[in-house]
């Protein structure tokens, strides 16, 4: 019976956790938009961090409540997540996904060379008793470089949009935000929208801290490490926004925003969803996130470079990716 009730708190919580987020991102979009912000940087800031919330208020609680082997677990398996199942169930509701020339040209580089650093920071510090440890000065180098990717990221759009200024006609074509999802006209604030806010975070809030309590109580019961629920349960549960995202940008033809989406979420979780918790606390590797968990996201980040290389992901080649991640679950528990 504990079980039951304990399963029962932890998808209640997740349940809270993405409708918080998203009671969150509508409110401040909407805020954003009749302070004077333009669309293009509500794009790159709130609508971009928007989906990877639930990752980064579970992770800041687990540190506070002493239970910091969540922080990477949930990272890595959400990068996985959002690659094999993200991807792969887009893949299927769209038939077919195309990989746009701007994704190509920046992001995939970007994803590449943040999991490049993410491994560095993972591999090479591990003390004499080898354990796997990601310090303070290793978290603020993560965070860091998020800033660069940030600056990077804004400046090369922002030369992007000139570009197309020039070549497009803008009375006959929609904008690039227009394209991107984020045309939405400004609106007078109400108080609603500022209540909405507040009851965003205050619901991240509360369902992040009894998801974590709700995992390190399952795992004491029984007996299943806090890193392998993490990893998948949690992962996935904390997927669930970058999965409904995708899903609607593919169903509205916009392949770009599906994977865009989730080259976003990836680098946001490698960088920030660990390095400010790792700023609060240092951050343990257990034993299954080090060993299964790191070369998958290896594998899956590799496979996801050379599917956008080519341009396209098939319908067969995101129920590859599904099969991929199915494999993924019987290795953490030790099934197969």
């Amino acid at each position: 019976m504990e079980t039951v009730i304990l399963i029962f708190i932890f998808v209640v919580s997740t349940v809270g956790l993405v409708k918080g987020a998203d009671w969150f991102l509508e409110s401040a979009e909407k805020i954003g938009l009749a302070l004077g912000l333009s669309h293009f940087i509500i794009g790159v800031t709130i609508v971009s961090f928007g989906t990877s919330f639930p990752e980064l208020f579970t992770s800041i609680v687990a540190v506070i409540q002493e239970a910091p082997e969540m922080v990477t677990a949930n990272a890595i398996g959400s990068n996985i997540a959002n690659i094999f199942l993200v991807v792969g169930f887009s893949a299927l509701v769209g038939g077919k996904l195309t990989v746009g020339k701007s994704l190509i040209d920046l992001d995939l580089p970007l994803l590449a060379a943040g999991t490049a650093i993410l491994l560095a920071v993972i591999y090479p510090f591990n003390d004499l008793s080898g354990e796997v440890f990601i310090s303070r000065p290793e978290s603020l180098i993560l965070v860091f470089g998020y800033v660069i990717y940030f600056v990077y990221t804004i400046l090369f759009e922002e030369e992007d949009e000139k570009f197309i200024e020039k070549e497009d006609d803008l009375k006959t074509l929609p904008s690039r935000e227009e394209r991107r999802g984020h045309g939405r006209e400004a609106s007078k604030l109400k108080s609603s929208d500022f209540i909405l806010l507040v009851l965003g975070i205050i619901l991240l809030s509360f369902s992040s801290n009894y998801l974590v309590k709700s995992v390190v109580a399952l795992s004491a019961l029984h007996r299943i490490a806090v890193g392998a629920i993490s990893i998948v349960a949690v992962a996935i549960g904390t997927t669930l926004p970058e999965l409904f995202v995708s899903v609607k940008a593919v169903r509205s033809g916009d392949s770009d925003m599906a994977l865009g989406n989730v080259f976003g979420s990836n680098i946001f979780n490698s960088f920030v969803v660990i390095g400010i918790p790792g700023l609060i606390g240092g951050l343990p590797l257990d034993s299954e996130t080090y060993a299964i968990g790191v070369p998958f996201l290896i594998f899956a980040t590799l496979l996801f470079t050379f599917s956008g290389i080519s341009r396209r992901i098939h319908a067969y080649e995101g129920a590859f990716y599904i099969l991929l991640y199915g494999l993924f679950i019987l290795k953490i528990f030790g099934i197969f």
